[in-house]
């Protein structure tokens, strides 16, 4: 039988039963391999005694902490299935999942009580647990009930090809799927990353990205436990705590979307030393090269680049530390044991598989590989559309080089059409990016009556001094960029909504302008 989740942390457990497996930065609090498999067997235990069964979804509304890595190797020795929800989502959104994942055990933490007090009363068949010491009166406490459970391994037996995890789509484009794993899935994604990263049980990972978000649960988390290497967790992404936890517990491997590693060049790092962090890993959306040299020229850090989506687990392509400058822009080669493919988009259903374009051609990205979703939970027929022929279908818009190398473009959904031509946001995003007054940007097409959609960069400065005037003429004197992709507004705003895993939410921009233009309309 192929290895569990559940069995792999055993595994390691009984080679690394001595060495520290996990440190709370905030507390301090330190646990071994072997103390800590004690609280997984505890938790196991204290859930089956609550009645979960195989089968079973147990829903996480966590920061990053130990109870919810302890909940995650919880879940997987007995076969339940995690549902790790974004603690960014309000009430109302995370009732959503709710009603759709339908959880036998809720797990919160006290930040997060308001959302769940205004929905609990809804979910009659799940049982919500609290992990902080002041508990509200509808909730089991955590710590009170695991407390007197057995230490003992859970007796049930969980096979490869068991739902491991039910992890809800970012919903940059709308209302967030159910993306189904298995067990056998993530060990595949958990070793493919190993092989790329070079990680061993030397490592020490620094856990500042979203746990509930796949990239680092299942590409950075998940593989240093793999080997053995220690996890130090901090409850959420702080530039400056980043730096300090860094230098203080002589970090090797660290993952942040590019927003996370901009907002560390703003800090002093120069303060730091920063020198044992081996490699600086990114992903969630793409990095424009100006800021990857930015981050190796300032921090001195040899970067990696992993791009995927959800519904693979996530990583599909890999680009290593030495090709940064020379391929800067791509997303890199297919990942271990996957293929990626470059299709003609068909505007009447899901792209044919076959219909190939030649390199330098921007079509639909599609994949292949072990990692790939079971299917989208209680969503057949968008798991066919998206599944079609057997292979996964993006919906990201791209290309490959002659070199066998992919750049992403955009989304199929975020490409402007602007008096009859294509443009694609990415491409002006990453020449305002070499800007120096600019600290973050979005492009868009919004309506125009003339030419369809008008190209529309809306900037968060970094120098105030920064006006419209400069922009137009920084576009104007590039060689990098069309005319007609320059944009024909410039919109500044003090920050741009991003979800947890750092990708900008450009749908809810769009519904801003929509908003704004219909209040203007008289």
């Amino acid at each position: 039988m192929y290895v569990t989740i559940g069995k792999l942390f055993n595994q390691t457990v009984q080679k690394f039963p001595t060495k520290e497996a996990l440190v709370d930065a905030s507390t301090n609090q330190r646990w071994s391999y072997q103390e800590w498999n004690e609280k997984v067997n505890q938790l196991a235990n204290a859930f089956v005694e609550s009645g979960v069964r195989k089968g079973d979804r147990v829903s996480t509304y966590l920061f990053n902490n130990m109870e919810f890595a302890t909940t995650y190797f919880a879940c997987a020795k007995i076969g339940a299935v995690i549902n790790p929800i974004n603690f960014r989502l309000k009430a109302q959104e995370v009732a959503y999942i709710l009603e759709d994942a339908r959880p036998s055990i809720f797990l919160f933490e006290e930040m997060l009580e308001p959302h769940v007090a205004a929905i609990q009363a809804k979910a009659e068949d799940t049982s919500f647990w609290c992990i902080s010491k002041n508990c509200p009166n509808y909730a089991v406490n955590y710590h009170e009930r695991m407390k007197d459970t057995s230490i003992n391994e859970p007796n049930i037996e969980v096979d490869e090809n068991d739902l491991y995890a039910i992890m809800y789509t970012s919903g940059t484009t709308g209302r967030p799927k159910g993306v189904l794993h298995r067990h056998r899935d993530m060990v595949e994604q958990s070793l493919a990353c190993i092989a790329m990263i070079n990680i061993s049980e030397n490592d020490i990972g620094l856990v500042g990205a979203p746990m509930f978000h796949c990239a680092e649960l299942h590409c950075c988390f998940l593989p240093r436990v793999h080997v053995g290497a220690t996890n130090v967790i901090i409850h959420h992404f702080d530039p400056k705590q980043v730096l300090e936890v860094i230098d203080r517990e002589n970090v090797s491997v660290f993952f942040g979307a590019p927003t996370m590693w901009n907002m560390m060049l703003q800090q002093d790092h120069a303060s730091y030393d920063i020198s044992s962090l081996k490699y600086g890993l990114y992903g969630a959306a793409p990095m424009a090269p100006a800021l990857v040299r930015a981050c190796k020229e300032k921090l001195g850090v040899n970067l990696i680049q992993a791009y995927g989506m959800t519904e693979m687990g996530p990583a599909i392509t890999f680009l290593s530390e030495d090709e940064q400058l020379t391929k800067a822009g791509s997303a890199g080669k297919p990942f271990l044991n996957h293929e990626v493919r470059v299709v003609r988009p068909n505007e009447h259903g899901p792209s044919e598989p076959e219909d190939v374009l030649p390199p330098g051609e921007i079509g639909e990205i599609i994949v292949q590989g072990p990692s790939m979703m079971v299917g989208y939970y209680n969503r057949e027929d968008a798991s066919k559309v998206a599944m079609y022929k057997d292979w996964y279908h993006t919906g990201d818009l791209g290309y490959m080089d002659k070199d066998g190398y992919l750049y992403v473009a955009d989304r199929v959904d975020d490409m402007i059409i602007s008096g009859g031509e294509n443009v694609y946001p990415r491409e002006v995003e990453d020449l305002l990016y070499e800007h120096e007054g600019v600290l973050d940007v979005a492009v868009l097409g919004t309506p125009d009556e003339k030419w369809g959609e008008m190209v529309t960069a809306i900037i968060v400065k970094k120098d105030e001094k920064l006006t419209e005037d400069m922009l137009e003429e920084f576009c104007k004197s590039s060689t990098a960029l069309a005319d007609y992709k320059r944009p024909r507004k410039y919109i500044f705003e003090t920050e741009l909504p991003r979800n947890a895993s750092g990708k900008i939410q450009k749908f809810l921009l769009k519904k801003q302008f929509k908003r704004d233009r219909e209040i203007q309309t008289p």
